[in-house]
């Protein structure tokens, strides 16, 4: 029989693609798979996008599970977003149950697995039948901008208490958690290979708003939160009006702190499948982060996503980014940083130089990183192995 999943993660229909969906779209093509929306961790702020958000949110709960073309169902459940109150959290309980348990006898579901990407549903565990709970853990969430941390911490920790396995992105929280629960195990981000690969073939059109750029261009592709140094990126831009600097992605901060120069270009978000045409235009990427409590922990999937490209990186310090020294520039002031871009475009890009950075990552797939976890699963005697999982074995 085929194992059912209820995978609680963020947003399915956000801007960006998160581990989240990457992982749920593994599964999705090997156990029956329901995608439960949850909602976010922090409080609207009532800001016009937060309203938009909250206002479609609302409509999905109502419509029900949603097939998508991934081939899952997405359900979309919905909670008081005040988390810091013992009264809201309780009334958060009793909804999230009723709607879950209406939601399972609808769809027939029993004996599901409970795949937590997010902490905040730590009160279903052990209330739905379930037959195993597993929490992959992929951030510091309490550390995330805007949240209230210690409600958040307190979540977090139930939630790593209560699964039964626990994965985490980084190294960094892998001591902690196995404190809480000792059935913790280090699982890395993977990376879409072959998606970012597409850079070193002839068939990606550059888009037409980076290729009138004439000259170099430092490029970047991700949420534009305040954990990216856009100070960093704007004494750059100073230093070299020569150079274009191109920013992909949502703008989270207020439009008053970006830096506004000639040679800075903030493009906004830009389809996931779009991404590889605007890398193929990067002469050099680049990962400007505030060395913050969230970026510590963090491990970037666009580190990788750089790196399948065959692109020059320019980064600041992280443990998990070190990792990764022999083909990334490590920079820890502006100014070798500054220097380390300089140097990177003065080099000759040689085909050696891009495969080795391609061949750092060519093993680390979201198949082959997901591959290690569903090991780690099946050692609980809790799912039996798709035939094909036993195929890519072989």
């Amino acid at each position: 029989m085929t194992e059912t999943i209820l995978f609680f993660g963020n947003d399915w229909f956000a801007e960006n693609r998160t581990s989240s969906h990457q992982i749920a779209r593994y599964l999705a093509k090997r156990y029956r798979v329901y995608y439960i929306e949850c909602p976010g961790l922090r409080a609207p702020k009532g800001s016009g996008r937060d309203l938009w958000k909250t206002w479609h949110k609302l409509k999905r709960f109502l419509k029900g599970a949603q097939a998508v073309p991934e081939g899952l169902k997405v359900r979309t459940v919905i909670q008081i977003p005040l988390h810091r109150f013992a009264l809201v959290r309780w009334v958060n309980r009793i909804l999230i149950l009723l709607t879950l348990r209406w939601f399972m006898w609808r769809e027939s579901i029993w004996r599901p697995t409970l795949w937590f990407m997010v902490p905040h549903l730590e009160m279903v565990i052990g209330k739905l039948g379930e037959k195993l709970s597993v929490y992959y853990c992929i951030d510091d969430y309490a550390a995330l901008p805007d949240v209230n941390p210690e409600a958040v911490q307190m979540m977090d920790e139930a939630t790593t208490r209560k699964a039964q396995l626990v994965f985490v992105a980084s190294e960094t929280l892998l001591e902690a958690k196995r404190q809480l629960n000792p059935d913790t195990h280090s699982s890395p981000h993977g990376v879409d290979f072959h998606h970012f690969a597409q850079v070193q073939g002839n068939h990606l059109p550059l888009p037409e708003d980076v290729a009138k750029l004439t000259g170099p261009v430092i490029g970047f592709f991700g949420l534009i939160e305040r954990w990216i140094a856009l100070d960093l990126v704007d004494y750059l831009a100073e230093q070299r009006p020569h150079w274009h600097f191109v920013m992909i992605g949502r703008i989270a901060v207020p439009e008053s702190s970006l830096p506004r120069r000639p040679n800075i270009h903030f493009l906004g978000k830009r389809p996931y499948e779009s991404l590889p045409a605007y890398g193929k235009r990067f002469d050099v990427a680049i990962i400007p982060y505030h060395l913050t409590r969230q970026v510590i922990h963090a491990n970037p999937i666009k580190l990788r996503e750089y790196l399948a490209m065959g692109k020059p990186i320019v980064s600041v310090s992280t443990p998990e980014i070190d990792k990764y020294a022999d083909v990334v520039a490590i920079a820890h002031t502006k100014e070798q940083y500054l220097a380390m871009v300089e140097q990177a475009l003065a080099c000759p890009l040689s085909p050696e130089d891009i495969h080795r950075r391609m061949n750092r990552v060519s093993a680390e797939s979201w198949d082959a990183r997901m591959q290690k976890v569903l090991e780690k699963v099946q050692q609980k005697n809790a799912w039996s192995i798709p035939k094909n999982i036993e195929k890519l074995r072989k």
